[in-house]
């Protein structure tokens, strides 16, 4: 074996930090590419992926505060909600991502909370649910925002914690799992917004957790990769997804974590940085930050611990949920 497929081997081996940090700055500066411009609705989301990796690799000051909150700024709406961009319209899932972002910087105070949580708060439907925005979508997706975000500003009181609860558990399925309404069908995107919720509000008793637990190991296929729901194809992004709910209901050690690691760092991108879906796939700030964060629920050296209802690493949430 020549030196140069040694060491190639060898890197598929680990997690190539500097290259996804690298990545993830560059990408942040294209704004003209085609995939930022058919991402300009969802800039938010990609600021929070790409910030919240920085953080995790332990390299976030690399990244100016004053260039992020002027932008921030822009993206907030009369009503406290937050767009995906400026000139965008306010959604609960922009909102969260924007709180997030604040939090990862330590700049929650230049938020007027009061305005922000009302916004939120104003989304509850009258049997506990949650639209996304004031064109009424209902999805228990938006419920795990509306509750993560309130918590993160300590506002829950502002909310009916009990008919959210009550509208989570109404989405439960026979095969443990839960939909984005009521009968709707498990999925482990949903599935990880349901046990999140039920988390942050203290009540992963109404989760059978040997029932989901099963459900959700049953992801993994043999590449080591999970899906997201049966006979599907594995994809990086379910490293958080399943893991994480499988961590809140303490039964992650029903998975092969090493062979799952291994299908992570496959679809790394080695020489340009960033993590695609599956191996040899284009990759995405999406899937960086998913196959990353998978790391760090799986305890891999050298990345930052992440809190698996907040999806925010722990240091941060011990910040913000410690102090008074």
């Amino acid at each position: 074996m020549s030196s140069s497929s040694s060491s190639s081997s060898q890197q598929m081996d680990q997690l190539v930090a500097d290259k996804h940090v690298s990545y993830i700055i560059m990408s942040e500066k294209k704004k003209e590419s085609f995939e930022s411009v058919v991402m300009d609705h969802l800039r938010m989301n990609g600021a929070y992926w790409g910030l919240t990796t920085l953080d995790l690799l332990d390299k976030l000051p690399s990244v100016s505060i004053d260039e992020v909150v002027p932008w921030l700024r822009t993206c907030q709406h009369e009503s406290g909600g937050f767009a995906g961009n400026t000139g965008h319209d306010p959604h609960v899932l922009y909102t969260l991502s924007a709180v997030q972002i604040l939090a990862l910087f330590d700049k929650l105070d230049i938020l007027d909370v009061g305005k922000v949580s009302s916004y939120v708060a104003g989304l509850q439907n009258e049997d506990g649910s949650f639209s996304g925005d004031m064109w009424g979508e209902v999805d228990t997706r938006f419920s795990y925002i509306a509750i993560c975000c309130l918590s993160i500003l300590k506002c829950l009181d502002k909310i009916n914690v009990e008919k959210a609860v009550d509208y989570i558990v109404s989405c439960k399925n026979l095969d443990g799992g839960f939909g984005c309404t009521p009968g709707a069908e498990s999925h482990a995107g949903q599935i990880f917004c349901c046990v999140g919720a039920l988390a942050i509000t203290g009540s992963l008793h109404h989760v059978d957790k040997d029932l989901l637990g099963w459900w959700l190991c049953e992801r993994q296929v043999k590449s080591g990769g999970l899906n997201g729901r049966p006979e599907k194809l594995p994809d990086v992004c379910y490293s958080w997804w399943v893991l994480s709910s499988l961590i809140m209901i303490d039964r992650v050690h029903w998975i092969d974590k090493a062979k799952l690691v291994k299908f992570i760092l496959d679809c790394q991108d080695l020489e340009n940085g960033g993590i695609s879906d599956r191996p040899d796939d284009a990759v995405d700030i999406f899937h960086t930050y998913f196959g990353v964060a998978g790391l760090s629920l799986l305890e891999y050296p050298g990345v930052k611990a992440i809190d698996p209802a907040y999806a925010l690493p722990v240091d941060v949430i011990n910040r913000i949920l410690l102090t008074k």
